[in-house]
């Protein structure tokens, strides 16, 4: 096991990503910290991870309020004394909008994406990073996203938020490198989903060709010829957790199946 009896928190650990990084992380050994705003899929995916025999610790929290992230951050400590690794996945679902087109509700929306995503993960990391000095060892993993290098029509709230945690990883990295905490990140595109299927569906209809065309030219766009899947995209943060990638630090893994090369 990579992680036997370690310690990993997941910030973000609703259903979908952040449910199969909690599952494959205590697979690998990992006792697991779930926090997410929602209470029933926290207890849905505790039950997953102590089916695989690992202790599980679900907490809801707003990843956005100081006073909730210093929280968990110590009952974690309370629990379990320790902790070796933090994954920030935590990001609100958004809707595409052009800039010009936002009324004063989206604005709303835009800001609060962007601070779910960068202050979020900029909480997570200041009030966990401590524990990791102390000890003198840790693994931080932020989830950003391929729209984290270049922005699309209508995604500038996702593609800002993630863009700042990409940039703070940077600067985390340097500032807990020399304590022996690292910072990394794993960079998805698309990910094999209802939600991107429904999303094909939708461009299908509206273009009046049928799904099979438009799911052939999108993955014919992909050097590997598939989409990456949720799978896909949690074994590479397990590898950066690991002590497989210790001398790693500040880099950004792209899980996109060749869509985009960095």
């Amino acid at each position: 096991m990579l992680l036997r009896d370690r310690v990993a928190v997941i910030a973000g650990a609703g259903p979908g990503l952040g449910r199969t990084l909690a599952v494959l992380l205590a697979r690998e050994g990992a006792h697991v910290v779930l926090a997410a705003r929602s209470p029933e899929p926290l207890a849905e995916t505790a039950a997953l991870v102590r089916a695989e025999r690992r202790e599980a610790l679900p907490v809801p929290t707003d990843v956005s309020s100081p006073a909730e992230v210093e929280a968990l951050a110590e009952r974690t400590v309370g629990r379990f004394g320790r902790v070796d690794v933090l994954v920030n996945a935590a990001f609100p679902g958004t809707h595409r909008r052009n800039v010009l087109d936002m009324d004063a509700a989206y604005l709303e929306q835009w800001r609060r994406t962007v601070e779910i995503a960068t202050y979020g993960t900029l909480l997570a990391c200041r009030h966990f990073a401590p524990h990791m000095v102390a000890a003198g060892h840790g693994s931080i993993v932020n989830l950003t996203s391929m729209s984290s290098r270049t922005g699309y029509a209508g995604r500038s709230d996702y593609a800002a938020g993630k863009a700042g945690v990409h940039l703070l990883s940077h600067c985390l990295a340097d500032e807990l490198g020399p304590s022996g905490v690292r910072v990394n990140c794993v960079a998805p595109g698309w990910i094999a989903s209802d939600v991107l299927d429904d999303w094909m569906r939708a461009r299908a209809a509206a273009e009046g060709v049928p799904y099979e065309e438009i799911l052939a030219r999108d993955v014919n766009a992909m050097a590997l010829r598939r989409i990456a899947t949720e799978e896909d995209v949690a074994r590479a943060v397990l590898w950066l957790a690991s002590d497989h990638s210790a001398a790693t630090t500040g880099a950004t893994i792209d899980v996109n199946a060749g869509h985009q090369f960095t």
